[in-house]
Order: C-alpha cells, then sequence, then structure tokens
C-alpha cells in the first residue's frame, strides 16, 4: 500500500471518531445492529488425563441460529454511525461489537457473522474450568503433572519447565499462564482436565451462548489450518514451522481458505460481548470465580497496542487477545475482546475480530484504538 492509501486509512479512522463527539442524532446505518481469591483448601495431586483417555479428534459443533437482543434502552445514534463507518472502512473481513453492561443494546457490524477465535477461545475454557471449581468438581488448587507428551506448538513458554520426569503445577498458575501469557500448552491442560471439548460446548450452553463455537484443542486446530495431520514431534522445536513450510502453497491456501470459510473455533462478536457482559453481571460463574478470572483478564501481558492501545489510563481494560496464521500476503483471526470501564464505574463489552487481512499490524492497531476512543467518546457525551 501506498503511503498516500495509508494516510487516507488513518485519515478515515481518525475523522470517523472525532465525529461520535460531533454527531447528534445521526441516524443508525444499514448493517449496524443495536442490539481472589483463590481457595485456601490444601492442594491435592489429581490424576491428568492423557491424549489416551481424551484423543484428539474432529467434533462438530454447528452454531445455533442467532437472536436477535432485545433492546430495552436504544445506544447513540452517533457510536452506530462510528462503529458502521469504521467496519465499512477496514480493508479486510472484520467484526465489531459494543455493549454498555447492565443496558440491552448491542453496536454491531458484521456483528452475527462467525469469525475465528484462535486464542480468545481461551476464555471459555477458563470458565468452563471455573464453573467446575463452583460445582465442587476440581479446584485451583490441584496440581497436575504435564509431561512431554502434552505439549502443544506456537506460543507455550510453559514448555520451558517440562523436563524428562515431567512438570507439576497447580491449575490456578495454569489458568494464569493461559490468561495472561496465552500458553497453549497451559491451555491445553485445563481443557483435558475439564472435559474436552465437549464441557466447553456444554457450558457455553447451559449459559444460553449462542453462535460461540469451540474447537478440538490447539494441536489438530493448527495443524488442520496449515493442512497437516498432527504428530507429537511437531510440538518440539521447529519442526511444526519446517513441516508446514513443505508443503505444496496449494494445499496451504486451501486449507486456511476451508478454515476461514467454516472456522470450528468460529465466534459472532455480538455473542462474545453477551458473554462478556455476562460475565461482569455475575451470571456467568460466582463471584469469587468471575473475580479469579477478571483479575487473570486485566493483568493479560499480550496486545498492548490493540483495543487497550485506545483505552485511557483513567479507564481499566481486562481483555483477551487471539492470532491465527499467516500465509502472506494474508494474516487471519487478528482479534481483541474484553471489558472496558469508566471511572464512574460504567462498563462496556468490546470485540474487534478481525478474520482475513493483507493490511500491515499499525493499520490493524488503528482500527481497534478507534473502536475503544470511540466508545470513550460516547460515554462522555452521556
Amino acid at each position: 500500500m501506498s503511503s498516500n492509501d495509508s494516510r487516507r486509512v488513518s485519515s478515515r479512522l481518525v475523522l470517523a471518531v472525532v465525529a461520535l463527539s460531533a454527531c447528534v442524532g445521526a441516524p443508525p446505518q444499514p448493517g449496524a445492529q443495536a442490539s481472589s481469591a483463590l481457595p485456601n483448601n490444601p492442594p491435592r495431586q489429581r490424576v491428568q488425563p492423557t491424549t489416551n483417555t481424551w484423543p484428539i479428534k474432529q467434533v462438530a459443533n454447528p452454531p445455533a441460529p442467532f437472536k436477535d437482543i432485545d433492546q430495552r434502552e436504544q445506544p447513540s445514534p452517533a457510536l452506530v454511525s462510528v462503529i458502521q463507518n469504521l467496519g465499512q472502512s477496514f480493508r479486510g473481513k472484520v467484526g465489531i461489537a459494543v455493549r454498555r453492561v447492565g443496558a440491552d443494546w448491542t453496536v454491531a457490524y458484521n456483528g452475527n457473522v462467525l469469525f475465528p477465535q484462535q486464542s480468545v477461545s481461551k476464555l471459555w475454557v477458563s470458565m468452563t474450568f471455573l464453573d467446575a471449581v463452583d460445582r465442587g468438581k476440581i479446584r485451583l488448587a490441584d496440581s497436575t503433572t504435564i509431561t512431554k507428551k502434552d505439549l502443544t506448538l506456537f506460543h507455550q513458554p510453559s514448555a520451558a519447565m517440562v523436563g524428562s520426569g515431567g512438570w507439576t503445577t497447580t491449575y490456578s498458575d495454569l489458568m494464569r499462564r493461559a490468561m495472561t501469557q496465552s500458553d497453549n500448552t497451559a491451555n491445553d491442560t485445563l481443557l483435558r482436565a475439564v472435559g474436552g471439548p465437549d464441557a466447553v460446548r456444554g457450558y457455553l450452553a447451559r449459559r444460553h451462548i449462542a453462535n460461540i463455537r469451540f474447537g478440538p484443542g490447539e494441536r489438530l486446530l493448527q495443524s488442520t489450518t496449515a493442512g497437516l495431520d498432527w504428530r507429537q514431534d511437531y510440538s518440539i522445536g521447529r519442526n511444526f514451522y519446517a513441516a508446514r513450510a513443505a508443503l505444496p502453497m496449494s494445499v496451504r491456501q486451501k486449507a486456511l481458505d476451508n478454515y476461514l470459510a467454516s472456522p470450528p473455533d468460529g465466534a459472532a462478536p455480538a455473542s462474545i460481548v453477551q458473554a462478556l457482559a455476562k460475565l461482569k453481571e455475575g451470571d456467568m460463574l460466582s463471584s469469587a470465580s468471575a473475580r479469579v478470572l477478571m483479575n487473570f483478564m486485566e493483568e493479560a501481558k499480550t496486545g498492548p497496542q490493540r483495543i487497550k492501545g485506545g483505552v485511557p489510563h483513567s479507564w481499566t481494560y481486562m481483555h483477551k487477545t487471539g492470532t491465527g496464521q499467516d500465509l502472506p500476503p494474508r494474516s487471519t483471526g487478528y482479534n481483541d475482546v474484553g471489558i472496558m470501564t469508566a471511572p464512574d464505574g460504567t462498563s462496556y463489552a468490546v470485540a474487534v475480530m478481525i478474520g482475513s487481512t493483507t493490511v500491515s499490524i499499525p493499520e490493524r492497531w488503528q482500527l481497534m484504538q478507534a473502536v475503544s476512543r470511540a466508545v470513550v467518546a460516547n460515554h462522555e457525551k452521556r
């Protein structure tokens, strides 16, 4: 993209946010929708499920039909217009959703379309685990042992802790690593311990959250997206990258196209902000478990220049990012979702999901920060 094109994209994003402060009574645009404490019990050793007891397999999980959110109050017409303009001006497939916590309205662009979540899905694993804690099935203080057979791929800092005899730690430590560092091995260990993908899907169904799919686990999801069949030696060093690079480009392109056409981890931005609002409102977990999860989300180290980059220091932002595979010039699954809270205590659940794009990372940051700045400007106009 030329420097002139880049300046025009930046100008559109800046003008869109500035317009929020000046726009009063602008009609909604077509396509926009309005719509730790940890337990003190002593730790106990828990038998760690293995891939022998929990085989990796593809499980069909079609999304339920979306039901429009019943609104009891209308969002700002200016915010509707700005979100629409931001979505339309971005060069790529994007979904945006903003929901005021405690109110029944959501403003969205492509809010009901399924976008690949990637590591955003770690939210649902942690929620499912904490729901099991609330039901007395497991404890965060319980310990488990991870061996080399449990390692995954891509970002997994915990792999450095696993020696020949394995590594024993608590589920609390693993959840912190999964949520703050986006550690894939930590997350998949929590997933196995709580019962696998079906347990996550069952939890979301019980909480009446539609249009959020949960995939088959990190290893199968990523290998299938790349056009590979999973082998455990891919978890070591650069083996996965080497095997992926050796594939014919036509195989990789077809696999990525298939993934994007119907992502097994796909989720609608409007559904994500609904779930986040319910978490904040206390409808997803007990108050103690919700506090544990939101504390981890606030400690997240990933994505400081995404939505968070546009959140004022006087606000708080707790979140989870997700980043998919690249096949130049395409990047996929570049996401950030979370809860912004103003100094007066008003909270907004926000999701920006970039399914596929060829624009630079700074341009993606511009879009995400424009959304958070629009939320702030809208709040300050109230």
